[in-house]
């Protein structure tokens, strides 16, 4: 960096240039923060034949016009002349204007308060030897790139006044070539069309306009060229990551426990940067200020964390900042994983059967933790808070307490090692253990079922290879057992196919057709058993609940049989309870789920035209009211759907 620093301080000592320097670097590598304490005081405190420097910094992020540059340029250069405002600045060791600052004094001329009561001198104005331009974020600018060097073309040219551009010439690169790319293309198909070689199949026709958009509006090449009239030379900033991300750390002196922890594991810190593969030091800051506050919230509600979960938190934290905020990846990616153990599953079953929908996990895995062993990896609370910008404390504190449960593998139920770790990793002196803890747990019922499904799985490629004393006849009874158990306690799986592709062994057991029958048997039993409970909890809304009925069937019922699992009698009991206008919104939502989940609910059928039947043996008879004649047109309706599944 000095050697860096040393080159440029060259070219402001030298007597006289008419060319520009560049200095290029990746965004959010630390550019601006190198000219702010690197290069702007080193010039600022450079004199040469009796002249002071003077540096005039301007960021043309956002600027969207030329006049633009022309007032920032007047008003920096009328405060830097302005006596008693530099005198305030250097009694406060002040080196720059804020933004605001700056807006407030252009504004108390404009309304006639003068900043000072010097006339204005015209030698300083008009001097250009002693000043040294400054141009950041040339690529963030709204401005053509091209009349933006054009117009600083002039001070360099004309002037030959000391000129700096900062920028990140890949993204402008990449701006040059996409900007107005749909009229780029929407011309160059039209000139070809007119040329007779829209029609011609000698090249594809994705090449052929790539081509003529480059003819055509080569915005490249005319950069080059004005960059090799302006630019004398263009410096690489790469800095020295490590002496930078320490100095990133020194904003949390403050804070004794923090500081202490963040000194004690910067290697951590550097190594999960380099890992990115970003050298965007942006994300990295913000990605340590959000754990400055998952390590207060940890400490303040679980004080004695272990140091190993805490440093994986770190990790984690910069890991997934870098993923998301980079850009590498779309937020989705993790937003259906809802906790460790899910990572620690798809982690296992990807590495067997190699499934592509998990690969980025894999990989995201392979890459931040490698060469560091931790059982918990994932942290929910920190990638939701990540993503979104919320600390939800419930989700913390499930996480929270799930570590504290399981952080150990002594206190880790033997089963959930088995189906979240690779079965090898599992001492020998500890195998057995493990595997009598299994059975019993399977014996009692206390595993749920679709996980009863998984371990046999395992148990029956352990007595293949003699890894357990069991025969598969034996097993089979032991598991069957324990199925019929874990029943009556279980919930319904309705990701059969999902769960038993986490079985991380190759050779999955031939004789699982069986268990597999009596598993699809239970788990029908189970789905039963849930829709006739969720259907008692919506069907009890009507008639005192009626909002929350909406709400339930609306998001929970248009799609499943939920009149199967209801009495007819206790639901006309219900529906003849409820006002008129409810009955009608009732029916309307039963006609608008007939036509779009027609199949889904013709397993009620047969209770719909019970329900039916009731309401005509009710209403016969009886005396016109606007109730009786809701009820019949309620019924009228049901027979339509009950004919609409004929």
């Amino acid at each position: 960096m000095e050697e860096l620093v040393e080159s440029i301080l060259d070219y402001i000592r030298s007597d006289y240039t008419d060319y520009a320097i560049m200095i290029n670097g990746e965004w959010g590598s630390g550019k601006t923060y190198f000219w702010n304490n690197k290069i702007r005081k080193k010039i600022d405190s450079t004199s040469l034949n009796g002249k002071q420097y003077t540096t005039i910094y301007m960021s043309l992020y956002g600027i969207s016009n030329l006049e633009e540059i022309s007032k920032k340029i007047f008003i920096e250069t009328t405060q830097l002349m302005d006596k008693n405002l530099r005198k305030y600045m250097n009694s406060h060791g002040q080196t720059s204007i804020p933004e605001y600052a700056k807006t407030g004094l252009d504004m108390a001329n404009l309304f006639g308060v003068s900043q000072s009561e010097d006339k204005l001198d015209y030698a300083k104005f008009f001097s250009t030897d002693d000043k040294v331009l400054c141009f950041d974020d040339l690529e963030r600018a709204n401005v053509d790139v091209i009349d933006i060097l054009g117009y600083i073309n002039n001070f360099v040219e004309h002037d030959h006044i000391k000129t700096i551009i900062i920028c990140n010439e890949k993204e402008l690169s990449t701006k040059l070539k996409s900007s107005n790319l749909e009229m780029k293309t929407f011309i160059a198909t039209y000139l070809l069309d007119k040329q007779g070689d829209l029609t011609n199949s000698d090249k594809p026709m994705v090449e052929k306009i790539k081509n003529q958009i480059e003819d055509v509006f080569d915005k490249a090449n005319e950069y080059e060229r004005i960059k090799e009239k302006l630019i004398g030379e263009t410096f690489e900033y790469a800095p020295k990551f490590d002496y930078i991300i320490n100095g990133l750390l020194m904003r949390y002196e403050n804070d004794t426990d923090l500081i202490r922890f963040l000194r004690e594991n910067t290697g951590y810190i550097i190594s999960t940067f380099n890992k990115s593969g970003t050298r965007n030091l942006r994300i990295l800051k913000h990605a340590l200020n959000d754990f400055k506050k998952i390590y207060e919230m940890v400490n303040k509600y679980y004080p004695n964390t272990n140091n190993r979960i805490m440093q994986t938190m770190l990790i984690f934290t910069i890991a997934v900042s870098f993923e998301i905020k980079s850009g590498k990846i779309t937020k989705q990616k993790f937003i259906n994983i809802k906790d460790n153990e899910e990572y620690r599953s798809i982690l296992v079953s990807s590495r067997v059967l190699l499934d592509n929908r998990q690969f980025y996990i894999k990989e995201f895995d392979s890459n931040y933790y490698y060469n560091f062993k931790a059982e918990y990896r994932f942290f929910k609370f920190i990638e939701y808070y990540v993503r979104t910008r919320i600390f939800d404390m419930k989700i913390f504190k499930e996480n929270m307490e799930t570590i504290i449960r399981t952080v150990d593998k002594e206190n880790l139920p033997a089963y959930k090692r088995l189906l979240t770790e690779e079965y090898w990793k599992i001492e020998d002196d500890k195998f057995t253990k493990v595997i009598n803890e299994i059975l019993e747990d399977v014996k009692q019922g206390n595993i749920e079922l679709i996980d009863i499904v998984k371990l046999y799985a395992y148990f029956s490629y352990f007595s293949k290879r003699s890894l357990v004393t069991y025969d598969l006849k034996t097993l089979k009874t032991i598991f069957l057992t324990g199925m019929n158990l874990s029943s009556i306690k279980s919930k319904y799986c309705d990701d059969v196919e999902g769960e038993l592709a986490k079985i991380a062994i190759n050779d999955v057991a031939e004789d699982m057709e069986e268990i597999l029958e009596r598993f699809n048997e239970l788990n029908t039993q189970l789905k039963e058993k849930m829709l006739r409970e969720k259907a008692d909890e919506v069907f009890k809304c009507i008639p005192m609940k009626m909002e929350r009925f909406y709400e339930k069937f609306d998001k929970e019922c248009m799609n499943i049989p939920i009149f199967k699992y209801i009495d007819p009698y206790q639901m006309f009991q219900r529906i003849s309870c409820a006002s008129n206008e409810d009955i009608m919104i009732i029916k309307e939502k039963l006609l608008n789920r007939a036509e779009n989940h027609l199949k889904e609910i013709e397993p009620e059928m047969e209770n719909i035209s019970q329900l039916k039947k009731i309401i005509d043996d009710y209403t016969q008879g009886k005396d016109i009211t606007i109730k009786t004649v809701v009820l019949k047109e309620f019924a009228k309706d049901l027979e339509y759907i009950l004919n609409k599944c004929k």
